[in-house]
């Protein structure tokens, strides 16, 4: 029987996917968090800036972004209202002056909620690939969003996501690598093996 399943095994991980079973395996109870590996792209930068932390979600309407490198910042999503610290001081300001924020924690919140329904409210929805690897891609429903953000794309491994793909409506894509991604990332500087750690090539 253990040697029927373990054949059977990869058959299954070949299986097409929908966005439901995405879902499903990607529900997270709170508290949750996730080390990331963040690269941004710049014209005024010879190579992509490298930055590193935690994402972390204490409660169901709270996120928590930490960077740790190369400089410390904590940006934390709550109550309709964004702070920022970083170098002992704090900035407060509306989520509404920044959609793009707003977007990034409804979509986190119903992701790992695993609510597909709150997740329709705020984005269009396309799931591709196997249960082995598969990507999912948000494009945003809300007109003054979308100014600014064209998709987010998913990219995973079983239930486990792997890296994150901003597609700004204007620039450059924006990777963030996520739990064994961004684990693997320690030590690669090379933005196209960053690229190939976040596609699973």
């Amino acid at each position: 029987m253990a040697t029927l399943c373990c054949a059977a095994l990869p058959c299954l991980a070949a299986e097409p996917v929908d966005t439901g079973w995405i879902l499903e395996r990607l529900e997270r109870p709170v508290p949750s968090r996730t080390p990331f590996v963040e690269l941004r792209g710049s014209p005024l930068l010879e190579a992509p800036l490298r930055v590193s932390g935690e994402y972390r979600r204490p409660a169901e309407d709270v996120l928590v972004r930490e960077v740790t490198a190369p400089h410390p910042e904590v940006t934390t999503i709550r109550d309709g209202a964004v702070t920022v610290e970083r170098g002992g001081k704090a900035r407060r300001f509306a989520l509404s002056r920044a959609p793009e924020l707003g977007g990034l924690q409804a979509g986190f919140g119903a992701l790992l909620a695993g609510d597909e329904a709150a997740l329709r409210k705020h984005f269009t929805l396309g799931s591709e690939g196997t249960q082995r690897e598969w990507r999912l891609r948000l494009a945003p429903r809300d007109a003054a969003l979308a100014k600014t953000l064209d998709a987010i794309v998913l990219f995973g491994h079983g239930s486990e996501v792997r890296c994150i793909e901003t597609h700004p409506a204007r620039g450059d894509v924006q990777r963030t690598l996520l739990a064994g991604a961004a684990v693997d990332a320690a030590g690669i500087a090379d933005a196209g093996a960053l690229a190939a750690l976040c596609h699973g090539d």
